[in-house]
């Protein structure tokens, strides 16, 4: 079965979703379309853009004023590939602002209309081991695309030793020097830091405060790490994951000072969510299948906790996105129907909005 399989009103937060599919190859010829959905609880499409010049390189975001920010496919050769970067498009589907740059995974906007954005670099780096490797750069710009702020995550590697056991950072050098010797860390995320209570906590014990808002997670897929940038120093304050979970994506903090992940289990062959207390270290919450293998997406995929308390999870792999109460229990299920001959049936990830969030695309 596709579209909405499951849908109980009075649990599921009300809202719209906004998804796309992913491509297994940047598309830049006119006909290769990028297809953008917006759908309401009951799976009927409220809003597309089709944009012919651009496919999606991990997942759109919705801005305000109901503009779609849009991250093109781009591990390419970048003088190759003419549309590489950063698009903002209006809900008609008109080009309003774009910078070129070589985006990958993830991005953010700031308050103040700066964007954040995860792009990479290939240098040599001996520590690392041998020949070229691949390294998270993150940049943030403002609108006239002026760089005020960059980080480079090969500069950071006493850091990361720094905020993990020997035996975790041994795992990380493992993985650098064997099985991903290329792109060592993989990052796949950067999400900012909200007001949270973890650290008002850091602040009223006098501890070191390395959650504050503003600071950034990032996600090195590749060796199970993640971690904390304090954005005023660049240091890597924070860092955990290695021996308990594996092959993760989007991290990000909660309100209530949790860590929310989506922990694939690449390589335990099945996933979960998980939320991380970060001061213990300890898993306060948990969503797994039963059985265990029902729920299992090797790669992509993510999660979000809604207004509700409710927590909406894509599990890209398989095009399925679902919405589970506090108890476990699935409240909304939606598989993808809308497959793309120049695509695959796979979501990188999702984002429900409000629907007083979403009008100015809806009027």
């Amino acid at each position: 079965m596709t579209g909405v399989t499951k849908h109980d009103p009075d649990k599921a937060f009300e809202g719209y979703t906004l998804f796309s599919e992913t491509f297994s190859e940047p598309r830049w010829e006119v006909g290769k379309e990028a297809v953008i959905h917006l759908i309401d609880m009951d799976g009927k499409v409220a809003h597309t853009w089709t944009l012919t010049e651009h496919t999606v390189q991990s997942h759109c975001r919705l801005l305000p004023n109901g503009h779609l920010l849009v991250p093109t496919h781009d591990r390419s050769d970048v003088t190759q590939c003419r549309n590489v970067g950063l698009y903002e498009y209006d809900p008609d589907g008109n080009l309003v602002w774009n910078i070129r740059c070589r985006t990958d995974h993830d991005y953010q906007v700031r308050d103040n209309g700066n964007l954040l954005i995860h792009t990479l670099n290939e240098t040599m780096c001996p520590v690392l081991g041998p020949e070229l490797k691949r390294h998270p750069y993150m940049i943030e710009v403002t609108r006239d695309k002026d760089l005020v702020w960059e980080w480079k995550g090969e500069e950071h590697l006493k850091d990361l030793k720094a905020c993990l056991s020997p035996e975790a950072y041994q795992h990380v050098l493992d993985r650098a020097k064997g099985r991903f010797a290329f792109d060592w860390a993989h990052n796949n995320t950067l999400q900012l830091i909200p007001p949270n209570e973890t650290y008002e906590k850091e602040k009223a014990n006098g501890d070191p405060v390395r959650f504050k808002p503003g600071n950034i997670f990032f996600s090195y897929r590749s060796n199970d790490v993640i971690g904390v940038i304090d954005y005023d120093t660049g240091d890597i304050v924070w860092a955990w994951g290695p021996g308990i979970i594996d092959g993760q994506h989007k991290p990000h903090m909660l309100s209530n000072g949790n860590v929310l992940i989506f922990d694939n289990g690449t390589l335990r062959k099945y996933s979960r969510v998980i939320e991380l207390n970060p001061l213990t270290e300890e898993i306060e919450w948990e969503y797994v299948a039963n059985p265990t293998e029902d729920f299992f997406s090797a790669a992509i995929s993510g999660a979000q906790r809604l207004p509700n308390g409710n927590t909406l999870i894509c599990e890209g792999g398989k095009s399925r996105l679902f919405e589970v109460n506090p108890d476990g229990e699935i409240v909304w299920e939606f598989v993808n129907p809308h497959r793309h001959e120049n695509g695959r049936p796979s979501i990188y990830r999702c984002l429900r909005y409000s629907p007083e969030y979403v009008k100015p695309v809806l009027t």
